[in-house]
């Protein structure tokens, strides 16, 4: 009797350069959709200042989106069990005025 083997997995090289794994600060996000992407803004708001500025902007397809909606419950899931539960207080809306809708 032969044995099935699991087919092997590949493994994905990611490669990161200086710059960008020092990350961007972001406590503000925004997200539009087309019917073939998702963009996310990510906004830095500072206290006091009239104005923000779109720190990063990543753009999804609906699929990965949903991915992504996936992975980051699951980590703050895990997060919560280790360190407790992640308390929100909703802030005043903040008047976004930063252009037009876009659409794809």
């Amino acid at each position: 009797m032969s044995e099935k083997k699991a087919p092997k997995q590949k493994q994905l090289d990611i490669a990161i350069d200086e710059q960008t794994a020092d990350g961007v600060y972001s406590n503000l996000a925004i997200i539009n959709h087309s019917a073939s992407e998702f963009i996310v803004d990510f906004i830095t708001v500072m206290p006091g200042a009239p104005k923000a500025r779109v720190k990063s902007r990543v753009i999804l397809t609906p699929e990965h989106a949903k991915r992504f909606k996936k992975a980051l419950a699951d980590n703050i899931q895990r997060f919560e069990n280790t360190n407790g539960t992640i308390e929100t207080n909703e802030p005043p809306p903040i008047p976004l005025n930063f252009g037009p809708a876009g659409e794809a």
